[in-house]
């Protein structure tokens, strides 16, 4: 049997490390580029400390910043019609998992044609060619969109959000600069940083894991739970990096070998209601890592003796899977979520859509225990 990873063809990492942004396009014969960001980041200053950076190289460019937090086809299409209008020959993403994941789109549908129609990305793709060369920035310690083959767009016609999975939409380069996340507000840096950890555990313990992903997952596991408290509370320096470190290692993983349900649920609590992507997860993970304990609590276990629990070893499965999800909830209390299901407008009612929507969703094969619609229905509510 054989494994095949995908990976960046080339990362760049540190405080400061945009400023190798402008040699790197010139170096690459790039001469007109579509900057991909989002309003929020315009608003605040953070996509400038980017594109100052093309102005004061005289790089040509035309800003897209028409995203949303879940982004659309519609944002997608739009996107298209400005890189076409405007000729680019590169994208430049700089955000987190929307600008990420609207630039890879985009990138994707201007060589492949064929696709305009966007749903037919959905899943595994089939295109013919590699995307425009996407070069990414990312604003967020989460998505990890900068290293793997995957992206996420809302279908807002049928609410659905669509998992796209493409080796053509890997980016040229991935600059991965931890002071473009130090701006974040605390709500989003503990949202992304939880989406960061989610990765990394459902990786962990997939159907699909490998030797080489285990090793990504482990790390990254370990450096969220050393880090993610100091840098959403304390802005510390050194944490930010961290965790710049941790979600693209996590990153390197999943990208590979597929995430669980944690997933297939958050997903559906994004299309129907738009409750941000890490923050469902954060309410998620909990509930369903302790109905996947019962047929990994060995991975569990692995886990807590790697992150300062070394009398894991001696615990019943049952005690091992209560101390990881009560380790799980501590660090989301820690850094600010609490928020549950019926926090993002889910009602009682709404259950049995949202588990029809998750059945169908493309993390579900990964999970490392089947599960049915009547177990969807129950976990929702369990995390109500």
């Amino acid at each position: 049997m054989s494994e095949k990873f995908y990976l960046t063809e080339t990362s760049i990492f540190g405080k400061g490390c945009r400023s190798e942004l402008p040699n790197e396009i010139r170096t690459r014969g790039y001469n007109k580029i579509l900057v991909v960001s989002d309003q929020s980041l315009v608003d605040c200053g953070v996509t400038s400390k980017v594109t100052s950076l093309l102005d004061m190289d005289k790089i040509e460019y035309k800003l897209y910043a028409d995203v949303k937090p879940n982004p659309t086809i519609k944002n997608c299409l739009d996107g298209v019609n400005v890189c076409r209008e405007f000729g680019a020959d590169a994208i430049v993403a700089v955000g987190g998992g929307s600008a990420m994941d609207t630039a890879k789109a985009i990138s994707i549908i201007v060589t492949n044609p064929d696709r305009e129609d966007v749903v037919s990305l959905c899943g595994l793709s089939s295109t013919q060619n590699h995307g425009l060369p996407l070069i990414c920035l990312p604003t967020t310690h989460g998505t990890a969109s900068e290293v793997t083959i995957n992206y996420v767009i809302t279908d807002e016609e049928r609410k659905v959000k669509m998992v796209c999975v493409d080796p053509h939409d890997l980016p040229v380069l991935a600059i991965v600069d931890s002071d473009l996340m130090s701006t974040m507000p605390k709500s989003l840096a503990a949202a992304t940083g939880m989406d960061a950890l989610t990765h990394a555990i459902e990786g962990y313990i997939t159907k699909a894991h490998n030797t080489m992903s285990d090793m990504f997952h482990m790390k990254a596991i370990e450096l969220i739970f050393q880090n993610l408290t100091k840098a959403v509370n304390d802005k510390d320096n050194q944490a930010l990096y961290n965790m710049s470190l941790a979600q693209y290692i996590a990153g390197m993983g999943f990208s590979n070998v597929g995430l669980g349900i944690v997933h297939s649920m958050a997903h559906q609590l994004g299309a129907v209601y738009d409750t941000p992507h890490g923050i469902a997860n954060a309410i998620l993970l909990p509930t369903v890592m302790r109905f996947n304990g019962e047929v990994c609590a060995d991975r569990f276990r692995e886990i807590l003796m790697h992150i300062g629990r070394p009398d894991a070893a001696n615990l019943s499965d049952q005690d091992v899977i209560n101390t990881f999800v009560w380790m799980i909830e501590e660090l989301s209390k820690s850094v600010g979520i609490t928020t549950r299901v019926a926090d993002t407008g889910c009602k009682e009612e709404d259950l049995e859509m949202l588990a029809d929507k998750a059945m169908e969703d493309a993390c579900k094969p990964g999970n490392p225990r089947d599960v049915s619609k009547e177990d969807f229905i129950r976990l929702y509510r369990e995390a109500m």
